[in-house]
């Protein structure tokens, strides 16, 4: 009977063990504390996309606020639109992404691929660290004084658009290199075993893969720059004509819009800020929505 008794009996206490009441508690203590935390950090997000489309988001319904500018309208005139900032503010972001964007990779594909734990590759990260906590008024001074005041470059779109490339390069050169970090190193050491030289593989292989990620990163480093105010503030005068020169003579962008019409203190002025910011989230949302489109149709080709 004993054996019998024996043979029944489990070998081995179960696994999995019932949760005690501490550790119960524990878990809904810590799952509140990170759930109110949230929440906590994404109340004031809320409280200003609210704010701010309840106020402007009449304003962008209008035709005419896409399709015309302020010339001819003075502060207390109602009517026109923002047609004028919308240009100067893209082709800014366009001119700062075709100059910074591959300069960023490059240094990126450097620093994984061939700089390593180099002197040098350690002088740059160390310089792309710092660009990363530079404030961008300080970016717009050495700007104005190296190329306006030393070199005697006319403030322009251009130079607001070379400010904005210095804080737009540590943006994608850190997405860039965490992006190149995880691409698989047998995926390299399969394209080597072929006979492949390097730089084809990383042209062909390794940034493709990453390609994705990459883009989504740009995307977002785009649309942090598009809302700079003290590089307009500093490098280009205000003016409420369209202006499709970005080397010379003055040029509206959104933010410089806001600002300069807050100045003026009356009901108009006001409504055209909130418009001019309802229009740059949109033109940001839209900018981050195709950089989303085109990474996951990359990644469908990449695997």
């Amino acid at each position: 009977m004993s054996t019998a008794t024996d043979l029944n009996r489990p070998a081995a206490p179960p696994a999995f063990q019932e949760i005690n009441a501490s550790r119960r508690f524990k878990n809904r203590l810590a799952t509140i504390l990170v759930g109110g935390t949230f929440v906590l950090a994404l109340a004031p997000l809320v409280w200003l996309l609210i704010t701010v489309i309840a106020k402007g988001f009449q304003y962008v319904l209008n035709a005419d606020w896409w399709q015309k500018s302020l010339a001819g309208l003075t502060s207390r005139q109602f009517g026109g639109g923002v047609y004028h900032a919308i240009i100067g503010t893209l082709l800014q972001g366009l001119i700062c992404a075709v100059i910074a964007v591959p300069i960023a990779i490059l240094v990126a594909v450097y620093l994984v691929e061939y700089g390593k734990r180099s002197r040098l590759a350690k002088a740059v990260t160390f310089t792309v660290d710092i660009l990363s906590g530079v404030p961008s008024i300080v970016a717009a001074l050495f700007i104005y004084a190296l190329c306006i005041t030393t070199l005697g470059m006319p403030r322009s779109a251009f130079a607001v658009s070379l400010a904005l490339v210095l804080l737009m390069i540590p943006v994608v050169v850190r997405t860039t290199e965490e992006l190149l970090k995880i691409v698989p190193d047998e995926l390299r050491e399969a394209a080597y075993a072929l006979g492949v030289p390097k730089w084809k593989t990383i042209v062909k292989i390794v940034i493709p893969t990453a390609l994705s990620g990459i883009i989504t990163g740009v995307s977002l480093a785009i649309a942090r720059v598009m809302g700079e105010t003290a590089p307009v503030l500093v490098l280009v005068g205000y003016t409420t004509f369209i202006n499709y020169d970005p080397f010379g003579g003055s040029m509206a962008s959104l933010p410089l819009l806001m600002t300069s019409e807050r100045l003026t203190t009356n009901e108009v002025g006001e409504a055209r800020v909130w418009g001019a910011a309802v229009t740059l989230i949109l033109i940001i949302t839209v900018f981050n929505l195709l950089g989303s489109l085109i990474s996951r149709l990359t990644s469908l080709k990449t695997k």
